[in-house]
């Protein structure tokens, strides 16, 4: 459980920038990889799909702690879903070149 993202997430209630960051640059290095690429294996599909669509449903509660400002929240969301978009269209709607800001 130490340093995953989604568990600490899930079990602790613990929003972990680092790990956040691990798991985002992970997706990023994903969606590089698969770009040009017409198959998508299903157990990455699924992840891209969970991962944006569980960490914005989880934290959304009003009891999640948000010890960040808001808009750090709104905007890793906004990441998570631009990179599951990413995945399944296989370009992001960035122009290039595009700098993923660190967040």
């Amino acid at each position: 459980m130490d340093g995953s993202f989604l568990l600490r997430l899930r079990c602790e209630l613990v929003w972990d920038r680092a790990a956040f960051s691990r798991l985002e640059q992970a997706m990023r290095v994903a969606c590089e990889q698969r770009e040009g690429h017409d198959d998508l294996p299903r157990w990455m599909a699924e992840g891209f799909y969970e991962v944006s669509h569980f960490v914005a449903e989880w934290t959304a509660h009003s009891h999640f702690p948000r010890p960040e400002p808001a808009q750090h929240y709104q905007d890793c969301l906004e990441r998570l879903r631009d990179l599951a978009d990413w995945f399944f269209r296989g370009w992001h709607a960035y122009q290039e070149p595009h700098l993923w800001r660190d967040l």
